[in-house]
């Protein structure tokens, strides 16, 4: 993995609201990530790991490729968009996002929220391919371009 990188952020002020994408983001343990929806919440939500999502940008890209389903990289609603990484065997380990550290928790499967605002196709296109639900170790900032590693 050391070659995957953080491709893009993306954060939204409200739910249902569309993400935006920012340079940089400050990421606080039981918190989530500043300016995101689920600051100061995200610990207290029903499911774990909904500090901070992941997903690969091979996976939107495959999404098009394969289904027709054309999304830019804030559509997924995750919050960390990654090139060169295997988020999936990230589940129940640690890793770097620059100096940030991280804990995979669970797979981010594609949801019925997701589909409405996109397409139906997502639900079975995404399968075992939606991301990465993760929890906040170490606090820090998170830019584009960071690298992301095992720890």
């Amino acid at each position: 993995m050391s070659n995957g990188f953080v491709e893009s952020i993306h954060i939204s002020p409200a739910r249902g609201e569309p993400t935006r994408p920012v340079e940089r983001v400050r990421v606080v343990p039981g918190m989530g990530l500043e300016g995101d929806r689920h600051f100061g919440r995200a610990a207290n939500e029903p499911g774990a790991g909904r500090e901070v999502t992941l997903i690969e940008v091979e996976a939107i890209e495959a999404l098009e490729r394969d289904y027709g389903v054309k999304l830019g990289p804030g559509d997924a609603r995750r919050n960390i968009v990654t090139r060169g990484v295997a988020l999936n065997h990230l589940v129940d380990r640690q890793f770097a996002v620059g100096k940030v550290v991280l804990r995979g928790i669970r797979l981010c499967e594609p949801c019925a929220h997701l589909a409405s605002l996109t397409d139906q196709k997502v639900l079975s296109a995404l399968v075992h391919r939606g991301g990465l639900r993760a929890q906040i170790v170490e606090e820090g900032t998170v830019r584009v371009g960071d690298p992301v590693a095992e720890l």
